[in-house]
């Protein structure tokens, strides 16, 4: 969140209570993620508009995120809104 954000962008990590175990989340309150970018976030090698080519990092962070979470059997989910932030979440399950 801090790499892809403007440097006064806040962010807020969190871990609650879940049905499953714990959920966790990091949220900040930059800039947001374009709805049609939504879909492809976690998708392997893709860097959306804002980060796009040349930048540093080679779109993989995500991903792994994403295949680490649901080899423990959890979920990963993202929400934005567009000029007021974005949060990840996911969920792991009790030891």
């Amino acid at each position: 969140a801090l790499r892809h954000a403007p440097d006064s962008t806040r962010v807020a990590v969190s871990a609650l209570p879940h049905a499953q175990g714990v959920q966790v989340t990091v949220a900040d309150d930059g800039p947001g993620i374009a709805p049609g970018d939504l879909p492809r976030v976690f998708d392997r090698f893709w860097k959306g508009h804002r980060t796009g080519a040349g930048s540093e990092g080679s779109g993989l962070g995500l991903a792994i995120a994403r295949e680490l979470v649901l080899a423990h059997g959890a979920d990963i989910w993202v929400e934005s809104n567009p000029g007021r932030g974005t949060a990840f979440h996911f969920t792991l399950p009790r030891a």
